[in-house]
């Protein structure tokens, strides 16, 4: 078996990549919300804390009843226990990766975790 796995990924409203690249550690979702759509529910998680990239357009996340705005180049991290909901701008899409991991799992950085082939 390869050391690597590669899928692409097209314009789908939701696209989960845990079983195309065969994820072992994170789940990472790309996700496509139209002009003036949103996630049409709240949620939050029991363990995984979640990493948000903004690819592209703009729009806001409403965290525990708090509004952010969003645009393309945006991080954003979201607790586990944040009740979280997303919203493309209502005149612009907006495209974003989720990463979800357990939170406090990290056991080193890519320094730490690095083996240095000479």
């Amino acid at each position: 078996m390869a050391n690597f796995s590669k899928t692409s990924v097209g314009q789908d409203a939701r696209t989960e990549l845990h079983g195309k690249l065969s994820l072992t550690g994170a789940e990472i979702s790309i996700n496509n919300l139209p002009a003036g759509a949103s996630v049409p529910f709240i949620h939050s998680h029991k363990e995984n804390e979640e990493i948000y990239a903004i690819l592209a357009g703009r729009g806001k996340a409403v965290i525990d009843g708090e509004e952010t705005e969003l645009a393309a180049g945006d991080w954003l991290r979201i607790s586990p226990a944040g009740k979280r909901q997303f919203f493309a701008a209502d005149d612009a899409p907006i495209s974003y990766a989720c990463i979800q991991v357990k939170e406090q799992s990290l056991g080193g950085y890519t320094e730490d975790d690095a083996i240095i082939e000479k």
